[in-house]
């Protein structure tokens, strides 16, 4: 017959062991029971005296973990989450805090992307990257008329459909170069006229970056929005919402990096060229769906992006050296090395990296096929988890 299993005993010699060093914020750590006999022999806890609180509020432990982790939250805090998630995306929310303490610093804290006059009214969410795209590009059409768009750069497969099948249909460029550039001011100068431009910042899986900067000029004068999807740079490593009208991001990505929830956003540039009508449009015509839960669990895994951030751009940046170094690999592409580097610099933050996202290709297919099944890592086609995916 099993027997139960019975706690461990504490000996002298593990009464001595050093005590291990945790992870994370200090007030989100569990205390150990080698931990709390410790603090018991000290004084520093009186005996019989409760574990189950947490802090100096005495919240219920098992709550405070449900609150912490989001496994089982109310869903009344949902417009708590969604509000924070807003603030975290408009840069006014940078620090690992809990729901309770988010709602606390709302009234003292700015927004900071860089704009003047922007404002979390200015951030919208969506139940994915998709949506974003797809929702941005029938508000555009609702506010300016129903006009051809530019899918610049070789994007997301879905956002080159949803342009070519609702409306009149797109121009693609799927270089995304300056000779591109060349041939689109030549259309612009013919008289022909376009509802927007669509383009990611890198783009994926070349990693290559658009002249940002001389495709405004060009919008401002021929007057065609800039719709820039920057999913893989993210708005911790550039700074693009001066070029666009708005920015468009699949939160599901590098936003969560847990791969248990989806969602989007759309950013709106309150000096755009076209933001009163946006503005207007939105008002009138957008919807909340977002789902609660889904919004719950979306704020929880994106309380540690900025440090999440800083990791993966140091880890990218090391794979790249190694596989730099190997004579198999043929080409990294990586915005760091890229022929299109200075325009990526051009929009990097001060304390931006070159994001988590690389490809390679091999001098041969079989050592390529060697690779791919040596890599012991997950395999699937996304990007942005806060885990390795080949």
């Amino acid at each position: 017959m099993l027997e139960p299993a019975q706690p461990p005993k504490l000996t002298k010699a593990s009464m001595n062991t050093p005590p291990r060093i945790g992870k994370g914020p200090q007030r989100y750590r569990k205390r150990s029971l080698q931990d709390e006999s410790q603090a018991e022999s000290a004084g520093a806890i009186p005996n019989g005296s409760s574990r189950e609180s947490n802090g100096s509020d005495g919240k219920d432990h098992v709550l405070f973990v449900e609150e912490r982790f989001g496994r089982n939250l109310d869903s009344n805090l949902g417009a708590n989450a969604k509000c924070a998630i807003r603030r975290r995306i408009a840069g006014a929310l940078v620090a690992d805090l809990d729901l309770h303490e988010t709602v606390k610093m709302f009234d003292v804290t700015g927004c900071e992307r860089g704009v003047s006059g922007f404002s979390i009214d200015d951030v919208y969410l969506y139940p994915s990257g998709m949506s974003s795209i797809f929702n941005t590009h029938r508000t555009l059409m609702k506010s300016r008329g129903e006009m051809k768009s530019i899918c610049f750069g070789f994007p997301y497969i879905d956002t080159l459909k949803i342009l070519e099948k609702w409306g009149p249909g797109c121009l693609f460029y799927g270089h995304g170069s300056s000779a591109d550039i060349d041939d689109l001011e030549e259309h612009c100068k013919s008289g022909e006229k376009f509802l927007a431009l669509f383009c990611e910042f890198p783009g994926n899986p070349l990693l290559k970056s658009p002249d940002l900067h001389r495709l405004r000029l060009l919008a401002n004068k021929y007057e065609f929005a800039i719709v820039i999807d920057e999913t893989i740079g993210n708005f911790l490593n550039v700074h693009v919402l001066p070029f666009a009208d708005v920015i468009v991001s699949s939160l599901t990505k590098v936003f969560s990096g847990d791969s248990n929830v989806m969602g989007g956003s759309s950013v709106l540039n309150p000096q755009g060229l076209f933001y009163r009508a946006i503005k207007r449009t939105m008002d009138e015509d957008y919807e909340d769906n977002y789902w609660l839960e889904d919004a719950i669990f979306m704020e929880r895994n994106s309380r540690d992006f900025v440090t999440r951030i800083a990791r993966i751009n140091t880890n990218a940046e090391a794979i790249c050296s190694v596989l730099r170094a190997s004579s198999l690999v043929k080409e990294v592409y990586y915005p760091k090395y890229s022929p299109t580097r200075r325009f990526y610099d051009a929009c990097r933050t001060p304390n931006g990296g070159y994001g988590g996202l690389l490809s390679m290709t091999f001098w041969s297919k079989s050592d390529a096929i060697i690779f791919f099944d040596a890599l012991a890592t997950a395999k699937g086609p996304s990007l942005g988890t806060n885990f390795t995916l080949r």
